[in-house]
């Protein structure tokens, strides 16, 4: 029989507020969330700590919202350059134990450590030692999950929080997980979770122990993988660190400071935002076979149109040509827009892209220029070269929380 796997999964607590609060330490024992610009209309909670969700504040929830709920709540802008510099350092840490560290997101990643063992001791003392190191040399807390298997290590460490360490064990796992609510399951959404309880189907311990049959003619393919995942059945690897999965569509989005109606906010919008999708895709070096524009107005009516392109691009013009056109053709231009999100669809490696067209020497020469612009952007910050339509602007183009 083969020897079961030792996995963790490592979630830093409050990530945003924690990294927020290395530099407001006067704010310790304060009610604090990581909000958007309420100002400039992303007034959403983006994070909180565990003093503001005692008060039931949520992610996420207009910011107006919040403040009723806690009134003394303190709001910080984010800072998203920050938190990956501490994304990088903290799992520098965790590669310090094994080279198979797969990020499930910037504050969350699984470690396979089975091999580490004779270097570093048991799952739960490397899960402990990892603990102690990120608070000792980042200042930041985080809580980790043991098992043998990636869906029960990520239980773990949501099992307890803040700052702990749980073992979920081929002996303990019915005892600790079967009890909890079906919501508790991962993966487990609302919507499935409204489905199981029409067959009075409440907990993980009664996912586990229904007929497979049942839960696959109710969830389809879900309900085997819910099943299976209930029962501990989940076989999943962990990625080394360097694994990446190619995106399937790169997208960007901008709300803007005042909703905007006129063919010359839109189009300096969308060139902006374009721009922005292009300079994406070349630096995953992708194409987009196909465009999809999101359009929301100041009542939160949204629409979402797609379109394929002839040829995959990854250049600005394309883009920006493509959902302009979207737009013209589906939006009431009466109507004020309040967010533009432009996502680049059905992603092809731009190595496969060789096949010539028409304008392929219009193509190569914007290419040239535009991957021109990409060196002088890396080397000298994004805000460093623009388009003249988008120079000071008053739509919030350039509002970026950058540390």
């Amino acid at each position: 029989m083969e020897k079961d796997r030792v996995i963790l999964h490592c979630d830093m607590n409050s990530f945003f507020c924690s990294v927020e609060l290395l530099s407001h330490p006067e704010l310790k024992d304060k009610p604090v969330a990581v909000s958007g610009s309420v100002e400039n209309r992303h007034g959403i909670i983006l994070a909180k700590n565990q003093l503001a969700k005692s008060y039931g504040v949520e992610t996420p929830e207009p910011v107006w919202q919040a403040l009723k709920k806690c009134p003394d709540l303190v709001l910080l802008p984010s800072h998203h350059g920050l938190y990956y510099e501490y994304y990088k350092k903290i799992n520098q840490i965790y590669l310090n134990y094994t080279d198979l560290v797969e990020p499930f997101s910037i504050d969350e990643s699984w470690l396979d450590v089975t091999a580490s063992q004779s270097l570093f001791g048991d799952g739960k003392k490397i899960a402990d030692e990892i603990r102690e190191r990120v608070k000792k040399e980042l200042g930041l807390t985080l809580s980790c999950g043991v098992s043998f298997n990636k869906i029960f290590a990520k239980m773990g460490s949501d099992y307890k929080k803040p700052d702990a360490t749980t073992v979920i064990s081929r002996d303990n796992y019915r005892d600790i997980l079967f009890p909890l609510p079906a919501r508790e399951m991962f993966f487990c959404g609302k919507k499935t979770v409204e489905k199981l309880a029409k067959v009075g189907i409440r907990t993980i311990g009664d996912i586990a122990t229904s007929e497979k049959s049942l839960l696959v003619k109710l969830l389809g393919k879900m309900g085997e993988e819910l099943w299976e995942n209930t029962n501990g059945l989940n076989s999943d690897p962990v990625m080394p660190f360097t694994h990446r999965e190619k995106p399937k569509s790169l997208g960007h989005g901008i709300t803007f400071r005042h909703d905007i109606t006129t063919d010359d906010d839109i189009a300096i919008a969308v060139t902006a935002i374009a721009d922005e999708v292009a300079s994406g895709l070349r630096y995953e070096k992708m194409k987009a076979s196909g465009v999809k524009v999101d359009i929301k107005d100041s009542y939160f009516k949204s629409i979402s149109r797609q379109k394929q392109l002839l040829t995959p691009t990854n250049l600005k013009d394309d883009i920006k040509n493509c959902a302009l056109d979207l737009i013209k053709e589906n939006w009431d231009r009466k109507s004020p827009i309040r967010l533009i999100t432009i996502t680049g669809i059905n992603l092809v490696d731009e190595d496969e892209c060789s096949q010539l067209n028409l304008f392929s020497e219009v193509d190569e020469k914007s290419e040239k220029v535009e991957r021109a612009m990409d060196e002088i952007r890396q080397k000298f910050g994004n805000s460093s070269l623009s388009f003249a339509n988008i120079l000071n602007n008053d739509l919030g183009i350039n509002d970026k929380n950058e540390h």
